[in-house]
């Protein structure tokens, strides 16, 4: 255990020192421009474009080593401020890993609010500056709060030696701030449920599927899942060696979130390696289901125009082609015109989620 510290606290000093030095070379290049008189500029990779994206079926979707990037010029008045709000957050970051101390986006927001004037921008620039050092946000010390809530047979080690017990039924654990600092992970789960509503996640929970099901971890990123929820669910995958279910709603949005999980985003395609989880399954909710199960017809939702554009993006992304069973449930969806929260089932039966269909797809090997 103590050599296993000693390690973890070497490879953070060779860390951090490595985060100084290019701050500094960065820096440096600034006042060099200045000392020749020549506005300094900065070359950001653009995160906003699929051209910048390419996609591996054992990574995820990561980012191409031909860049597009965009330059930041500190003489331009349409990005001279986003150019001074990004040498801020260098700053503030050169003081955190100098200190070996941690700051939440929060908290330099709220330092620094009138230079920033929004939350978003402050949490746009770190992963900005994160994708400029390729230095993954957690060696910049720079943490996020995080929104995803878990459960189940899981009992680990905080960084700073507080222990975390999952195994309550009745209310779940915050996902740490700190992924990379969790320790000590011990688990007897077979496999991990990632939920996509927190509504849904609480009504499993209540139901006690962790304990009526064989051991279990269930997590939920609320929604669009924050990066502190990527991070736990592939910590996890990593050391338990689980299969990972996803159990979403059938409709664009479910899928999508469902994708970010297995295959990451654009935004963090630089970071893709720490983030997706390649062998992730669907479990359900699938379009097919809501046929074979004659789901009522009044439970179903019509697709909008939104919906529809969605589906049509979905199906031009470079992993679809890999998966040939999500693709017929996309086009069976396309075809159909449907969509259908998780929470139809219960037109079926009030408690057919938790009794019959997440047992049976789990016994009979009912995903994709």
């Amino acid at each position: 255990m103590q050599s296993n510290a000693m390690t973890h606290r070497r490879g953070d000093y060779e860390s951090n020192l490595e985060v100084l030095n290019i701050i500094e070379n960065v820096i440096l290049e600034i006042v060099t421009c200045l000392s020749k008189n020549e506005p300094p500029t900065l070359v950001l990779p653009n995160r906003s474009t699929w051209d910048n994206v390419s996609f591996d079926s054992a990574i995820g979707l990561q980012m191409s080593s031909t860049n597009v990037v965009k330059t930041i010029r500190s003489d331009c008045p349409k990005s001279s401020q986003y150019f001074s709000q990004i040498v801020k957050i260098l700053s503030v970051i050169y003081t955190l890993v100098q200190s070996n101390s941690y700051a939440t986006k929060r908290d330099i927001y709220y330092n620094y609010t009138q230079l920033f004037g929004s939350q978003k921008t402050v949490d746009q620039i770190v992963d900005d500056v994160s994708c400029m050092l390729k230095m993954p946000r957690r060696a910049l010390h720079v943490l996020a709060s995080s929104k995803g809530l878990i459960s189940g047979d899981l009992c680990y080690m905080e960084e700073d030696g507080t222990r975390i017990n999952c195994n309550s039924s009745s209310a779940a654990v915050a996902v740490s701030s700190n992924i990379e600092g969790i320790q000590n992970i011990v688990s007897s789960a077979r496999f991990i449920l990632i939920v996509e509503k927190d509504a849904t996640f609480q009504r499993l929970l209540q139901d006690g599927l962790c304990t009526r099901l064989s051991p279990c971890i269930m997590i939920t990123g609320k929604g669009f899942p924050d990066v502190n929820s990527r991070l736990m669910v592939r910590k996890l995958w990593d050391v338990l060696e689980i299969p990972v279910f996803t159990l979403v709603d059938a409709d664009p949005h479910g899928i999508e979130i469902m994708c970010i999980y297995k295959y990451g985003s654009m935004a963090m395609s630089f970071e893709a390696q720490n983030l997706t989880i390649p062998s992730v399954m669907w479990l359900g909710l699938l379009p097919s289901d809501l046929e074979r199960l004659q789901v009522p017809r009044n439970a179903l939702i019509p697709l909008t125009k939104a919906d529809e554009n969605k589906l049509k993006s979905l199906l031009k992304r470079p992993y679809v082609l890999e998966q040939p069973e999500w693709l017929k449930e996309m086009e069976l969806m396309q075809k159909n015109k449907f969509k259908a929260e998780i929470q139809s089932l219960a037109a079926i039966g009030p408690d057919f989620l938790t009794s019959v269909y997440l047992p049976n797809k789990l016994r009979y090997g009912g995903w994709l």
